[in-house]
């Protein structure tokens, strides 16, 4: 990882000994960009937290929630998130044939049109200032229904703060991804302005 814009420091104490447990459980090792985190333990809590109970939500598939995180994070360039991500979907057991090909979801065939839709709406609420259409909406909530509309929503908007905040304090990918075999695409980035 390259020098960030908040150096990282030690992470100590007895909740620095638990959080460095975990990590090292859920990772197998401890990133440098949690040493980043570590100067401000509420902030810290505050999205692991947000992140572990979206981690229960169950009225959208955990694969389409993986496709949208990654169409948004690859438009906002963050490396990090993208990384965590394809440790993750390798983890979770999720279709990795597709998982390779949010990059350039338009041009693949491997997608659904629920896959597109969500692809697409990700993207579209990632946009500055976001551009949701409402037929797109509407297709989602058929398909969806409201509780998995609002979860994907919710998804997406988490992905859009932990990666916006990630690529203003310069952190970048860790060798996550690449611990299981997975490349990082190398892929313009899509304006979102």
């Amino acid at each position: 990882m390259t020098a960030t814009r908040v150096p990282p420091t030690e992470i100590t104490g007895i909740l620095g000994s638990i959080v460095k447990r975990v990590a090292r459980k859920r990772l197998g090792e401890v990133p440098e960009s949690l040493g980043v985190m570590w100067n401000n333990r509420p902030v810290l809590m505050a999205m692991a937290g947000f992140g572990r109970k979206a981690d229960n939500w169950t009225a959208c598939d955990d694969q389409l929630k993986s496709l949208a995180h990654m169409a948004a994070v690859t438009m906002v360039g963050c490396s990090a998130c993208l990384d965590f991500a394809y440790y993750r979907a390798h983890h979770d057991g999720l279709d990795l044939s597709k998982v390779g090909e949010v990059a350039r979801w338009r041009d693949s065939t491997v997608f659904t049109p629920l896959e597109r839709d969500v692809l697409e709406y990700a993207e579209a609420m990632t946009r500055t200032p976001p551009a949701v259409a409402d037929d797109l909406s509407a297709r989602l909530l058929e398909q969806l229904g409201a509780p998995g509309l609002l979860e994907l929503t919710a998804f997406v908007g988490a992905a859009n703060m932990a990666s916006r905040t990630n690529v203003a304090l310069g952190i970048e990918a860790e060798g996550l991804a690449a611990a299981c075999g997975f490349a990082l695409p190398v892929a313009p980035v899509t304006s979102i302005a």
